[in-house]
């Protein structure tokens, strides 16, 4: 047995498995943890308190790693061409991350990425992806790429965990969707 290819093996396997995102902590059902953070919306600066998010309806809160990076970017312009579509549900969006806040600011009013269209939070030290369990195993102290979507009484009601960030907004707008489609009987 040659030992090289054993150890190009295991080095694989352990890159796949610190590069795939974690499964989040707080399940569907599980009660959204309280937080308020310094935010921006169109590069203008106020207090973020989800509690007084989820006063206007349900919240989809994602987290991303980092502003001005080549995912965060592809993901904010998404959820921002998709948000007339997320307030016709009557829903409102929040960006979290714990990376390169000295950037988000500007991030928050960059057409190329939020374009003023809805807020994103600084979570300096990542204690809210940590209440969340939305952090990035690659990078300690970034947040990963996770979404919830929380109902106007706090409660999870859709997860989705995926550094790849195309299906953010579909799973998220789907789950708001899901929201006020009627129960079966």
């Amino acid at each position: 047995m040659k030992p090289l290819p054993t150890l190009a093996a295991i080095a694989a396997v352990a890159t796949a498995f610190l590069a795939s995102p974690s499964d989040a902590a707080l399940k569907v059902g599980a009660k959204a943890p309280e937080f308020s953070a310094p935010a921006y919306l169109a590069g203008e600066p106020f207090t973020y308190k989800l509690s007084d998010a989820l006063k206007k309806g349900p919240v989809v809160l994602y987290f991303f790693p980092a502003p001005h990076t080549s995912g965060c970017n592809i993901e904010a312009r998404l959820f921002s061409e998709a948000i007339d579509d997320f307030k016709k549900e009557g829903a409102t969006v929040i960006g979290v991350t714990a990376g390169k806040l000295d950037e988000l600011a500007a991030f928050s009013k960059e057409t190329e990425h939020c374009g003023g269209k809805f807020p994103v939070a600084a979570d300096a030290g990542a204690k809210i992806a940590t209440k969340y369990d939305a952090l990035l195993m690659q990078k300690p102290g970034w947040s990963d790429r996770t979404s919830y979507v929380i109902s106007p009484d706090g409660k999870i009601v859709h997860v989705y965990s995926e550094l790849k960030p195309t299906d953010h907004v579909k799973e998220t707008l789907e789950a708001v969707k899901a929201l006020k489609a009627p129960k079966d009987a």
